[in-house]
């Protein structure tokens, strides 16, 4: 059996930074759930469908194969033999992960890989319900936040960095939107389980996050 630290938060808080630097502190294989939700969410936006049309959400997620491999120790993810690592942060992508993700056969289409892979290896997953629903039993939990404003501030210097044009308060209002989303959707809602322990991240450095949540791993 594997050893599971499971990192749940909102849009925006840092979880795969962080999940992506304390696995190569501690040496386990890091997975992010995230981006296994934005490959299928490409699938879709590939096919034209409507992320409100949770039928032909359901029956395109059949014939979507995700699959994750490693490059010199980077998850680099793939849709049906394609790697499309490279297209998995853009706004349309995300957006449409977070609302199929409510769908209950996109989360079942996923949930045995997930799954197979923390029982295998010593891993750290970071998502929206880790510690709530996929690994109930890890053997650490954290709930990594940070405010609306913190986590907008930081999408915005990041879009900024790339050079792409990009509105702060139409980013807080978007990151806002899918806070609820995520909070109020009927299937395996984001929530902070009752043994995560809280780290708050607004007023926190990378490293000093990365420190906190080191010391409670084995």
């Amino acid at each position: 059996m594997g050893y599971n630290v499971a990192i749940d938060g909102p849009a925006g808080a840092g979880k795969s930074t962080i999940a992506k630097l304390v696995a190569k502190e501690k040496g386990y294989i890091y997975v992010d759930t995230g981006a296994m939700y934005r490959a299928l969410a490409i699938h879709f936006l590939k096919k034209g469908i409507d992320a409100d049309d949770r039928e032909a959400v359901a029956e395109a997620s059949r014939d979507a194969e995700v699959t994750i491999g490693y490059e010199d120790g980077v998850q680099q993810m793939y849709l049906n033999g394609e790697n499309v690592t490279h297209m998995l942060r853009t706004e349309d992508v995300g957006n449409m992960a977070s609302k199929s993700s409510a769908i209950p056969a996109v989360r079942e289409k996923l949930l045995e890989l997930q799954r197979s892979l923390a029982a295998e290896k010593d891993v750290i997953m970071d998502g929206r319900d880790i510690g709530t629903n996929i690994l109930p039993n890890a053997d650490v939990k954290i709930y990594l936040t940070a405010s609306v404003e913190t986590r907008a501030k930081r999408r915005y210097d990041e879009l900024k960095a790339k050079g792409e044009d990009c509105d702060l308060e139409a980013i807080a209002h978007d990151i806002a939107e899918r806070d609820e989303r995520d909070m109020t959707r009927e299937i395996a809602p984001l929530k902070q389980a009752e043994d995560a322990i809280l780290v708050d991240s607004s007023d926190m450095t990378i490293p000093e996050v990365v420190a906190e949540i080191c010391s409670h791993c084995s």
